[in-house]
């Protein structure tokens, strides 16, 4: 049985900028998937570079408000939305809120560091 407590995962900083806690990795943990699951917060007024994935990923907003831009379309999330970003496409994220925004970041293939590309520092 694997049971993990965010807590106790090391928080850093993201390639796009996102304060980051890798939960789960099966390139780190003795897990049979082939998705990473990670907890991602965006301070306010703050806004992750823009970047891509060669892999899908799945962002579900736990607390905040943001603007989500991918390939050129841009809307607003708050908790309980959930976000399918396809492979190779152009993203970022940024907190219009007042408080931290926090979401789960579920990639599939699992993230590696060579799969993202960021577009704009």
């Amino acid at each position: 049985m694997l049971i993990k407590n965010l807590k106790n995962c090391p928080e850093i900083i993201g390639n796009d900028g996102s304060i980051i806690r890798e939960i789960l990795s099966p390139l780190r943990d003795n897990v049979a998937v082939n998705f990473s699951v990670a907890h991602a917060k965006v301070m306010p007024g703050e806004a992750t570079l823009l970047h891509k994935l060669k892999s899908s990923e799945i962002y579900y907003i736990l607390e905040g408000e943001g603007e989500m831009y991918i390939d050129g379309e841009k809307e607003i999330v708050r908790e309980g939305h959930l976000i399918y970003i396809p492979p190779n496409s152009t993203q970022r994220i940024k907190n219009i809120g007042k408080n931290v925004l926090s979401f789960l970041c579920i990639v599939e293939p699992a993230w590696r560091e060579e799969n993202e590309e960021i577009l704009s520092k």
